[in-house]
Protein backbone atom coordinates (compact mmCIF):
# COMPACT_ATOMS: atom_id res chain seq x y z
CA UNK A 1 0.00 0.00 0.00
CA UNK A 2 1.42 3.20 -0.22
CA UNK A 3 2.41 5.79 2.45
CA UNK A 4 -0.03 8.99 2.26
CA UNK A 5 1.74 12.22 3.89
CA UNK A 6 -0.01 15.84 4.21
CA UNK A 7 2.12 19.07 4.39
CA UNK A 8 0.52 21.45 7.21
CA UNK A 9 2.14 25.41 6.85
CA UNK A 10 1.57 27.67 9.89
CA UNK A 11 1.62 31.39 9.45
CA UNK A 12 -0.76 33.97 9.53
CA UNK A 13 1.93 35.84 6.93
CA UNK A 14 1.43 33.63 4.57
CA UNK A 15 -2.77 33.45 5.45
CA UNK A 16 -2.11 36.90 4.72
CA UNK A 17 -0.18 36.80 0.83
CA UNK A 18 2.45 39.18 3.08
CA UNK A 19 4.93 35.88 2.22
CA UNK A 20 4.74 33.26 -0.38
CA UNK A 21 4.81 29.06 1.18
CA UNK A 22 8.04 27.87 -0.36
CA UNK A 23 8.26 25.14 1.87
CA UNK A 24 4.98 23.06 0.80
CA UNK A 25 6.00 22.59 -2.49
CA UNK A 26 9.32 21.72 -1.54
CA UNK A 27 8.73 19.16 0.92
CA UNK A 28 5.86 17.82 -1.39
CA UNK A 29 8.68 17.22 -4.26
CA UNK A 30 10.99 15.44 -1.27
CA UNK A 31 8.30 13.28 -0.42
CA UNK A 32 7.53 12.35 -4.13
CA UNK A 33 10.98 11.59 -4.83
CA UNK A 34 11.10 8.64 -1.90
CA UNK A 35 7.41 7.47 -3.27
CA UNK A 36 4.96 9.38 -0.43
CA UNK A 37 1.81 10.46 -1.99
CA UNK A 38 1.35 13.83 -0.77
CA UNK A 39 -2.33 14.02 -0.18
CA UNK A 40 -2.69 17.63 0.96
CA UNK A 41 -0.94 20.84 1.65
CA UNK A 42 -2.49 22.72 4.28
CA UNK A 43 -2.09 26.58 5.38
CA UNK A 44 -3.78 27.62 8.35
CA UNK A 45 -2.90 30.74 10.95
CA UNK A 46 -0.90 31.05 13.90
CA UNK A 47 -3.44 29.44 15.77
CA UNK A 48 -4.05 27.16 18.26
CA UNK A 49 -7.78 25.89 17.00
CA UNK A 50 -6.52 25.95 13.61
CA UNK A 51 -3.70 24.28 13.64
CA UNK A 52 -5.12 21.60 15.62
CA UNK A 53 -7.91 21.20 13.17
CA UNK A 54 -5.64 20.73 10.55
CA UNK A 55 -4.11 18.02 12.22
CA UNK A 56 -7.05 15.99 12.80
CA UNK A 57 -8.40 16.48 9.17
CA UNK A 58 -5.09 15.15 7.61
CA UNK A 59 -4.93 12.13 9.83
CA UNK A 60 -8.82 11.90 9.60
CA UNK A 61 -8.08 11.12 5.77
CA UNK A 62 -5.29 8.42 6.69
CA UNK A 63 -2.34 10.44 6.30
CA UNK A 64 0.54 8.18 8.02
CA UNK A 65 2.42 11.31 7.73
CA UNK A 66 2.33 14.83 8.57
CA UNK A 67 5.37 17.26 8.20
CA UNK A 68 4.72 20.44 9.67
CA UNK A 69 6.24 23.98 8.39
CA UNK A 70 6.62 27.31 10.64
CA UNK A 71 5.32 28.43 14.44
CA UNK A 72 8.44 27.37 15.87
CA UNK A 73 10.52 29.88 18.31
CA UNK A 74 10.56 31.84 21.42
CA UNK A 75 7.21 34.23 20.88
CA UNK A 76 3.86 33.70 22.13
CA UNK A 77 2.49 32.70 18.66
CA UNK A 78 5.12 30.12 18.21
CA UNK A 79 2.88 27.54 19.08
CA UNK A 80 3.65 23.99 16.68
CA UNK A 81 5.33 22.07 19.14
CA UNK A 82 2.91 22.48 22.09
CA UNK A 83 -0.36 21.42 19.73
CA UNK A 84 1.44 18.46 18.08
CA UNK A 85 2.48 17.32 21.96
CA UNK A 86 -1.32 17.91 22.66
CA UNK A 87 -1.99 16.17 19.41
CA UNK A 88 -0.27 13.15 19.81
CA UNK A 89 -0.99 12.50 23.63
CA UNK A 90 2.33 13.82 24.83
CA UNK A 91 3.37 15.41 27.75
CA UNK A 92 5.66 18.62 27.45
CA UNK A 93 9.04 18.25 28.89
CA UNK A 94 12.00 20.21 29.14
CA UNK A 95 15.14 18.62 27.14
CA UNK A 96 18.04 20.16 28.94
CA UNK A 97 20.43 19.12 26.38
CA UNK A 98 18.73 21.16 23.83
CA UNK A 99 18.39 23.92 25.98
CA UNK A 100 22.30 23.98 26.40
CA UNK A 101 22.49 23.78 22.45
CA UNK A 102 20.21 26.66 22.02
CA UNK A 103 21.66 28.80 24.73
CA UNK A 104 25.30 28.14 23.09
CA UNK A 105 23.97 29.08 19.90
CA UNK A 106 22.53 32.38 21.53
CA UNK A 107 25.95 33.09 23.27
CA UNK A 108 27.58 33.17 19.41
CA UNK A 109 25.44 36.06 18.10
CA UNK A 110 27.49 39.73 18.71
CA UNK A 111 27.46 41.13 21.81
CA UNK A 112 26.67 44.44 20.40
CA UNK A 113 22.81 43.04 20.43
CA UNK A 114 22.70 43.03 23.89
CA UNK A 115 19.93 40.73 25.01
CA UNK A 116 18.23 40.56 28.09
CA UNK A 117 20.05 37.56 29.48
CA UNK A 118 16.53 36.60 31.27
CA UNK A 119 14.65 37.09 28.50
CA UNK A 120 16.57 34.70 26.82
CA UNK A 121 16.52 32.05 29.37
CA UNK A 122 13.20 32.28 28.74
CA UNK A 123 13.06 32.03 25.05
CA UNK A 124 15.61 29.27 25.34
CA UNK A 125 13.33 27.36 27.99
CA UNK A 126 10.24 27.60 25.72
CA UNK A 127 12.38 26.61 22.74
CA UNK A 128 13.35 23.27 24.24
CA UNK A 129 9.93 22.47 25.79
CA UNK A 130 9.33 18.69 23.60
CA UNK A 131 6.46 16.20 23.46
CA UNK A 132 7.72 13.21 25.89
CA UNK A 133 9.60 10.49 23.21
CA UNK A 134 9.60 12.95 20.46
CA UNK A 135 13.42 12.56 18.39
CA UNK A 136 14.93 16.50 18.59
CA UNK A 137 16.59 17.97 15.44
CA UNK A 138 19.35 19.97 15.86
CA UNK A 139 18.73 23.72 14.68
CA UNK A 140 19.72 25.43 12.03
CA UNK A 141 18.46 28.69 13.66
CA UNK A 142 17.43 28.56 17.21
CA UNK A 143 14.60 26.47 16.64
CA UNK A 144 15.26 22.66 16.95
CA UNK A 145 12.53 20.31 14.91
CA UNK A 146 10.74 17.34 16.19
CA UNK A 147 9.84 14.06 14.83
CA UNK A 148 6.72 12.73 17.08
CA UNK A 149 5.77 9.17 16.93
CA UNK A 150 1.72 9.21 16.75
CA UNK A 151 0.07 6.79 19.01
CA UNK A 152 -2.10 4.73 16.59
CA UNK A 153 -1.78 7.60 14.19
CA UNK A 154 0.31 9.22 12.18
CA UNK A 155 4.01 10.01 12.77
CA UNK A 156 4.35 14.12 12.88
CA UNK A 157 7.97 15.86 11.34
CA UNK A 158 7.98 19.22 13.28
CA UNK A 159 10.42 21.95 10.94
CA UNK A 160 10.76 25.85 11.76
CA UNK A 161 9.00 28.36 8.81
CA UNK A 162 12.43 29.74 7.34
CA UNK A 163 13.20 27.81 4.17
CA UNK A 164 16.73 27.86 4.62
CA UNK A 165 16.90 26.42 8.14
CA UNK A 166 14.13 23.50 7.15
CA UNK A 167 15.95 22.60 4.15
CA UNK A 168 19.04 22.21 6.47
CA UNK A 169 17.61 19.76 8.90
CA UNK A 170 15.07 17.74 5.95
CA UNK A 171 17.74 14.88 5.97
CA UNK A 172 18.65 14.77 9.78
CA UNK A 173 14.47 14.41 10.38
CA UNK A 174 14.46 11.71 7.43
CA UNK A 175 17.13 9.90 9.07
CA UNK A 176 15.04 9.43 12.99
CA UNK A 177 14.06 5.39 13.57
CA UNK A 178 10.52 7.82 14.02
CA UNK A 179 10.59 9.01 10.28
CA UNK A 180 12.40 5.95 8.60
CA UNK A 181 9.49 3.55 10.50
CA UNK A 182 7.09 5.23 7.44
CA UNK A 183 9.44 6.37 5.11
CA UNK A 184 10.86 3.02 4.24
CA UNK A 185 7.20 1.51 3.33
CA UNK A 186 7.36 3.56 1.06
CA UNK A 187 7.42 2.38 -2.93
CA UNK A 188 9.40 5.32 -4.86
CA UNK A 189 7.75 6.34 -8.17
CA UNK A 190 9.58 6.08 -11.65
CA UNK A 191 9.24 9.41 -13.43
CA UNK A 192 9.74 10.42 -16.90
CA UNK A 193 9.32 14.01 -17.93
CA UNK A 194 8.65 15.07 -21.37
CA UNK A 195 8.84 19.05 -22.22
CA UNK A 196 7.43 20.39 -25.45
CA UNK A 197 6.90 24.30 -27.17
CA UNK A 198 4.34 25.32 -29.12
CA UNK A 199 1.88 22.86 -28.68
CA UNK A 200 -1.68 23.33 -26.28
CA UNK A 201 -2.82 20.74 -23.37
CA UNK A 202 -5.77 20.30 -24.91
CA UNK A 203 -3.71 18.55 -28.01
CA UNK A 204 -2.53 16.21 -25.30
CA UNK A 205 -5.72 15.48 -23.69
CA UNK A 206 -6.86 14.65 -26.92
CA UNK A 207 -4.12 12.54 -27.99
CA UNK A 208 -3.80 10.33 -24.89
CA UNK A 209 -7.78 9.59 -25.71
CA UNK A 210 -6.91 8.08 -28.98
CA UNK A 211 -3.78 6.41 -27.80
CA UNK A 212 -5.73 4.51 -24.80
CA UNK A 213 -8.52 3.64 -27.58
CA UNK A 214 -5.73 2.25 -29.71
CA UNK A 215 -4.90 -0.39 -27.13
CA UNK A 216 -2.62 0.95 -24.61
CA UNK A 217 -3.45 0.46 -21.38
CA UNK A 218 -2.95 3.02 -19.62
CA UNK A 219 -4.42 3.05 -16.21
CA UNK A 220 -1.12 2.16 -14.50
CA UNK A 221 0.55 5.35 -15.94
CA UNK A 222 -0.25 8.42 -13.64
CA UNK A 223 0.21 11.45 -16.62
CA UNK A 224 0.00 15.05 -15.51
CA UNK A 225 0.29 18.25 -17.88
CA UNK A 226 1.36 21.65 -16.78
CA UNK A 227 1.71 24.59 -19.34
CA UNK A 228 4.58 26.93 -17.78
CA UNK A 229 5.98 29.65 -19.31
CA UNK A 230 4.39 28.64 -22.56
CA UNK A 231 6.02 25.42 -22.63
CA UNK A 232 4.32 22.29 -22.07
CA UNK A 233 5.60 19.91 -19.27
CA UNK A 234 3.89 16.20 -19.34
CA UNK A 235 5.19 13.80 -16.11
CA UNK A 236 4.76 9.99 -16.36
CA UNK A 237 4.57 8.27 -12.88
CA UNK A 238 4.12 5.08 -11.84
CA UNK A 239 5.15 2.00 -9.47
CA UNK A 240 7.80 -0.06 -10.54
CA UNK A 241 6.63 -3.09 -12.89
CA UNK A 242 4.54 -0.23 -15.49
CA UNK A 243 7.81 0.22 -17.38
CA UNK A 244 6.72 -1.11 -20.73
CA UNK A 245 3.35 1.17 -20.72
CA UNK A 246 5.58 4.41 -19.71
CA UNK A 247 8.07 3.82 -22.64
CA UNK A 248 5.56 2.82 -25.22
CA UNK A 249 3.69 6.04 -24.29
CA UNK A 250 6.82 8.16 -24.67
CA UNK A 251 7.61 6.77 -28.06
CA UNK A 252 3.88 7.61 -29.43
CA UNK A 253 3.66 10.86 -27.92
CA UNK A 254 7.49 11.85 -29.87
CA UNK A 255 6.17 10.59 -32.77
CA UNK A 256 3.37 12.36 -32.82
CA UNK A 257 4.88 15.20 -31.76
CA UNK A 258 9.07 15.12 -32.89
CA UNK A 259 8.56 19.10 -34.30
CA UNK A 260 7.68 20.12 -30.81
CA UNK A 261 9.41 17.63 -28.45
CA UNK A 262 12.48 19.33 -27.04
CA UNK A 263 12.85 17.03 -23.73
CA UNK A 264 13.08 13.65 -22.64
CA UNK A 265 14.87 13.48 -19.53
CA UNK A 266 13.15 16.25 -18.40
CA UNK A 267 16.09 19.00 -18.77
CA UNK A 268 14.74 22.24 -19.08
CA UNK A 269 15.41 24.48 -22.35
CA UNK A 270 17.46 26.77 -20.01
CA UNK A 271 19.73 23.65 -19.00
CA UNK A 272 20.39 22.76 -22.86
CA UNK A 273 21.04 26.59 -23.93
CA UNK A 274 23.68 26.47 -21.36
CA UNK A 275 24.90 23.69 -22.25
CA UNK A 276 25.25 24.30 -26.02
CA UNK A 277 26.47 27.50 -25.44
CA UNK A 278 29.29 26.38 -23.09
CA UNK A 279 30.70 24.26 -25.91
CA UNK A 280 32.28 27.37 -27.96
CA UNK A 281 30.27 30.25 -27.93
CA UNK A 282 30.68 33.94 -26.65
CA UNK A 283 26.58 35.35 -26.30
CA UNK A 284 25.68 39.18 -25.94
CA UNK A 285 21.85 40.10 -25.42
CA UNK A 286 20.22 43.25 -26.70
CA UNK A 287 16.33 43.02 -24.48
CA UNK A 288 13.92 46.30 -24.56
CA UNK A 289 10.40 44.84 -23.04
CA UNK A 290 12.03 42.31 -21.21
CA UNK A 291 14.25 44.37 -19.59
CA UNK A 292 17.35 41.80 -18.66
CA UNK A 293 15.17 39.08 -17.52
CA UNK A 294 16.82 36.92 -20.88
CA UNK A 295 20.07 37.88 -19.27
CA UNK A 296 18.88 36.99 -15.74
CA UNK A 297 18.13 33.41 -17.25
CA UNK A 298 21.10 32.91 -19.03
CA UNK A 299 23.26 33.83 -16.39
CA UNK A 300 21.76 31.58 -13.61
CA UNK A 301 23.73 28.48 -14.35
CA UNK A 302 27.17 28.25 -12.62
CA UNK A 303 29.78 29.46 -14.88
CA UNK A 304 28.09 31.44 -17.38
CA UNK A 305 30.74 33.86 -17.24
CA UNK A 306 32.21 31.38 -19.60
CA UNK A 307 30.15 32.05 -22.71
CA UNK A 308 28.04 35.53 -21.45
CA UNK A 309 29.73 38.38 -23.01
CA UNK A 310 26.65 41.37 -21.87
CA UNK A 311 24.07 42.81 -22.63
CA UNK A 312 21.97 46.08 -22.93
CA UNK A 313 18.68 47.02 -22.18
CA UNK A 314 17.49 49.35 -24.25
CA UNK A 315 14.50 51.19 -23.83
CA UNK A 316 14.22 54.21 -25.64
CA UNK A 317 15.29 54.66 -29.01
CA UNK A 318 18.13 57.02 -28.30
CA UNK A 319 19.65 53.80 -26.19
CA UNK A 320 19.05 51.64 -29.27
CA UNK A 321 20.70 54.38 -31.26
CA UNK A 322 23.77 54.89 -28.91
CA UNK A 323 24.14 51.88 -27.57
CA UNK A 324 23.51 49.39 -30.09
CA UNK A 325 23.51 51.41 -33.50
CA UNK A 326 20.32 50.72 -34.55
CA UNK A 327 19.95 53.27 -37.60
CA UNK A 328 18.12 56.29 -36.67
CA UNK A 329 16.41 55.67 -39.84
CA UNK A 330 15.27 52.24 -39.13
CA UNK A 331 13.78 53.00 -36.47
CA UNK A 332 11.50 56.12 -38.05
CA UNK A 333 10.59 53.82 -41.17
CA UNK A 334 9.54 50.54 -38.64
CA UNK A 335 9.26 51.75 -35.19
CA UNK A 336 10.94 50.51 -31.96
CA UNK A 337 9.24 47.51 -32.12
CA UNK A 338 9.31 45.60 -35.31
CA UNK A 339 11.53 42.81 -36.65
CA UNK A 340 13.94 45.14 -38.74
CA UNK A 341 14.84 46.43 -35.26
CA UNK A 342 14.87 43.24 -33.14
CA UNK A 343 17.50 42.15 -36.18
CA UNK A 344 19.55 45.31 -35.44
CA UNK A 345 19.36 45.22 -31.69
CA UNK A 346 21.08 41.53 -32.36
CA UNK A 347 23.75 42.86 -34.40
CA UNK A 348 24.32 45.95 -32.37
CA UNK A 349 24.61 43.84 -29.32
CA UNK A 350 27.46 40.91 -31.28
CA UNK A 351 29.11 44.09 -32.76
CA UNK A 352 29.49 46.14 -28.98
CA UNK A 353 30.68 42.62 -26.92
CA UNK A 354 32.46 40.78 -29.85
CA UNK A 355 30.24 37.94 -29.41
CA UNK A 356 29.88 35.16 -32.04
CA UNK A 357 25.53 34.98 -31.16
CA UNK A 358 23.59 38.04 -30.19
CA UNK A 359 19.98 38.13 -29.44
CA UNK A 360 17.15 40.70 -29.72
CA UNK A 361 14.19 41.34 -27.98
CA UNK A 362 11.38 44.16 -28.41
CA UNK A 363 8.02 44.25 -28.14
CA UNK A 364 4.67 45.53 -26.31
CA UNK A 365 4.30 44.26 -22.85
CA UNK A 366 1.62 46.71 -21.64
CA UNK A 367 -0.93 46.70 -20.24
CA UNK A 368 -0.93 49.96 -22.49
CA UNK A 369 0.68 51.31 -25.68
CA UNK A 370 -0.93 49.05 -27.89
CA UNK A 371 -1.96 49.49 -31.65
CA UNK A 372 -4.49 47.87 -34.16
CA UNK A 373 -1.66 46.68 -35.87
CA UNK A 374 1.04 46.45 -33.05
CA UNK A 375 -1.32 45.18 -29.94
CA UNK A 376 -0.61 44.55 -26.31
CA UNK A 377 1.39 41.35 -26.63
CA UNK A 378 3.29 41.85 -30.03
CA UNK A 379 6.83 40.80 -29.29
CA UNK A 380 9.88 40.72 -32.25
CA UNK A 381 12.21 38.06 -31.28
CA UNK A 382 15.35 37.51 -33.55
CA UNK A 383 18.44 35.08 -32.56
CA UNK A 384 21.82 35.03 -35.06
CA UNK A 385 25.12 33.91 -35.35
CA UNK A 386 27.57 36.86 -36.51
CA UNK A 387 28.42 34.71 -39.70
CA UNK A 388 24.57 35.09 -40.88
CA UNK A 389 22.04 32.62 -39.87
CA UNK A 390 19.02 34.21 -38.42
CA UNK A 391 16.25 33.15 -36.35
CA UNK A 392 13.37 35.68 -35.90
CA UNK A 393 9.53 35.80 -35.41
CA UNK A 394 7.33 38.26 -34.24
CA UNK A 395 4.23 36.50 -32.46
CA UNK A 396 1.47 38.57 -30.35
CA UNK A 397 2.09 36.31 -27.15
CA UNK A 398 -1.05 35.98 -24.81
CA UNK A 399 -1.47 37.18 -21.07
CA UNK A 400 -0.26 40.16 -19.05
CA UNK A 401 2.89 42.03 -18.72
CA UNK A 402 4.81 39.61 -16.79
CA UNK A 403 3.84 36.74 -18.97
CA UNK A 404 4.52 38.18 -22.07
CA UNK A 405 7.71 39.46 -20.52
CA UNK A 406 8.60 35.68 -19.49
CA UNK A 407 6.96 34.40 -22.63
CA UNK A 408 9.00 36.06 -24.85
CA UNK A 409 12.63 35.16 -22.77
CA UNK A 410 11.31 31.37 -23.21
CA UNK A 411 10.62 32.44 -27.06
CA UNK A 412 14.20 33.84 -27.44
CA UNK A 413 15.88 30.81 -25.55
CA UNK A 414 13.90 28.28 -27.77
CA UNK A 415 15.42 29.96 -31.32
CA UNK A 416 18.85 30.09 -29.56
CA UNK A 417 18.32 26.17 -29.15
CA UNK A 418 17.51 25.51 -32.77
CA UNK A 419 19.87 27.93 -33.96
CA UNK A 420 22.91 26.78 -32.43
CA UNK A 421 22.02 22.94 -33.47
CA UNK A 422 21.53 23.83 -36.84
CA UNK A 423 17.53 23.63 -36.90
CA UNK A 424 15.07 25.91 -38.14
CA UNK A 425 11.60 26.32 -36.65
CA UNK A 426 8.67 24.62 -36.68
CA UNK A 427 5.96 25.46 -39.60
Amino acid sequence: MSVRAGILVTGTEVITARISDRNGPWLSERLAALGVEVAHILVVGDRAADLEAGLRFLAADGCDLIVTSGGLGPTADDLTAEVVGRFTGREMVLDEGMEEKIARIIAGFPRRLRFDPEAVRAANRKQAMVPGGAATIDPAGTAPGLVVPGEGGPVVIVLPGPPRELQAMWPEALATPEARSVIDRAEPYRTQTLRMFGIPESEIAKALREIEEQGLELAELEITTCLRRGELEIDVRHRPGADRAREALVEKLAARYERYLYSRDGSTIDEQVAALLRERHRIALAESCTAGLLASRISEPPGASKYLAGGVVAYADDAKHDMLDVPAELLEAHGAVSPEVAEAMADGAIGRFRADVGVGITGIAGPGGGTKSKPVGYVCVCAKLADGPVLARDPVIPGDRGEIRDRACTLALHFLRRLLRGEELPV
